[in-house]
């Protein structure tokens, strides 16, 4: 769907402004990659804790590749994330 199409249909709702770019360098878009960025290390912290609770408790052999698959999962969010933050400040100037 396009930008029009997804305005036209706002419109009906009331929304004047219709669709919020989140990709732009605005300041509602920088707030929004912060907000994700917080997010995304809260989720590493968990992953953490997931890996030390399971060796505490005695998880099966199969449990490690799951932790490590979601801490590079985790990893990769955050670093696409805060390059993204990095690019909106870098249009700000």
């Amino acid at each position: 769907m396009s930008k029009k199409k997804i305005n036209f249909v706002m419109s009906f709702f009331g929304s004047g402004l219709g669709v919020i770019n989140i990709n732009d360098a605005s300041p509602l878009s920088i707030g929004f990659s912060i907000v994700v960025v917080i997010i995304a290390a809260i989720n590493l912290v968990l992953d953490f804790d997931f890996i030390v609770e399971g060796s505490k408790k005695g998880a099966p052999k199969y449990m490690e590749w799951y932790g490590a698959f979601s801490l590079l999962v985790i990893l990769i969010w955050l670093y696409l994330e805060i390059l993204r933050l990095l690019a909106k400040l870098n249009l700000r100037k």
